[in-house]
């Protein structure tokens, strides 16, 4: 289209603009009505291959007609709300495909409202700002619709093929969620699990509802990955902290794997019977057996310890002992992993990310809703672990560049 103007014509328009902002919005509402004709025209043309003849050309057969229009907005990405003529025909059995059906935006709006969303922006949020940004007021309801197009890409994801995948240790724990259960809101746990490949990198394997506390919950877990491919013989080692029942389930499922209790989940357990004012003593104590240079040189610091605190803290003395072997069993890996497989750290530091995006929505809207998230920040941290192997250090740290 050609569009024709004076220099008078120009000046004059030129007299009436206060500011290039006043200009930049007389263009945008020019473009929208522009492309709503475009629409218009486009559809006009539709119908009349749909009917098979022009309009006011006559034919002898009785045939179907234009029967009027009506309106129609869409809005489009970088132009706003556009306003388009939809006509009908008689009969009624016209269906353009100009416009999408059953949706105001077109689906790069959704795609980037799912990423906003995903990436810590409430529904509720998105919708008070998505005049300023699209050009259109979208209900949060809208919002969450849009979203919900992710649950099929999610759940792909969720049970994808892990055969090829060459996992030695797992990492393995549950986080609580406030998640909308129906007419209620319930605290429920989502159990999670993290593979460490042959070559260090770390990848979450699974994510799935269930009581964490509940070894059958975790059995079922387990069965779940290995339908899914998950070689059992490949995994050596798998790191917890001390659930009921989650190690004797463990070692049934994964009969060639050995288990490793978090020490500071332990530590912990053991500072709980201890009194305030011998807490620093105790857990520097605590550290010398669990930062031993070999598995025989923990045990005669635990003798060592036993030996003084016997008598004034026997519960402490008692809960460390009942989870001494289980906390040293990283000990028979090569030294280059035991800073990773002492504890429970590589997946607590997934679940704290859990924890973060979470909590500006107070409660989560349905399980899939949960899934939704978590496999999106999943994503994000897997693509961070990328350069943080198990077991290696990072070439690039400053200390290393002077020995370059």
């Amino acid at each position: 289209m050609r569009m024709e103007i004076t220099v008078a014509e120009f000046k004059e328009l030129f007299k009436g603009l206060g500011s290039p902002d006043e200009l930049f919005e007389m263009l945008r509402v020019d473009i929208r009505e522009q492309v709503g004709r475009y629409f218009t025209e486009l559809m006009r043309t539709e119908l009349t291959g749909f009917l098979g003849r022009e309009r006011y050309e006559r034919q002898q057969e009785p045939s179907n007609h234009r029967n009027g229009s009506y309106e129609r907005s869409i809005t489009l990405k970088g132009i706003g709300e556009v306003t388009a003529k939809v006509p009908r025909d008689r009969l009624g059995t016209y269906r353009t495909q100009v416009l999408p059906r059953g949706r105001r935006y077109e689906k790069g709006i959704t795609e980037d409202l799912s990423l906003m969303f995903l990436t810590g922006i409430s529904t509720r949020s998105l919708s008070l700002i998505s005049r300023r940004l699209l050009g259109r007021k979208l209900s949060h309801t809208e919002i969450s619709e849009a979203n919900k197009e992710l649950s099929d890409a999610i759940e792909q994801w969720r049970s994808r093929d892990l055969s090829k995948e060459a996992i030695k240790f797992l990492f393995i724990d549950g986080v609580n969620f406030k998640m909308r259960v129906g007419d209620s809101v319930d605290n429920v746990p989502v159990l999670a699990v993290i593979g460490v490949t042959h070559n260090g990198f770390k990848t979450v394997l699974g994510l799935q509802s269930g009581d964490k506390e509940s070894a059958s919950s975790w059995r079922e877990f387990f069965k779940d990955l290995k339908q899914r491919g998950l070689n059992t013989d490949d995994v050596r080692l798998g790191v917890m902290d001390g659930l009921p029942g989650l190690e004797t389930v463990f070692k049934e499922e994964f009969t060639h794997a050995k288990t490793q209790r978090c020490q500071v989940h332990v530590a912990r357990n053991v500072l709980a019977k201890v009194p305030k004012k011998l807490k620093k003593e105790v857990a520097d104590e605590i550290r010398s057996i669990f930062y031993a240079s070999s598995k025989k040189k923990a045990q005669q610091f635990f003798r060592d310890f036993e030996k003084k605190r016997q008598r004034d803290l026997p519960s402490a003395v008692k809960c460390l002992g009942n989870s001494l072997e289980s906390c040293l069993t990283y000990l028979e890996f090569p030294e280059d992993e035991w800073i990773s497989l002492r504890t429970t750290n590589v997946i607590e530091r997934l679940n704290k990310e859990f924890k973060r995006r979470t909590r500006p929505m107070e409660i989560v809207a349905g399980e899939n809703a949960c899934y939704r998230l978590l496999a999106f920040i999943s994503l994000k941290m897997e693509l961070h672990w990328r350069s943080t192997p198990v077991g290696k250090v990072r070439r690039n740290l400053p200390f290393f560049n002077n020995f370059n």
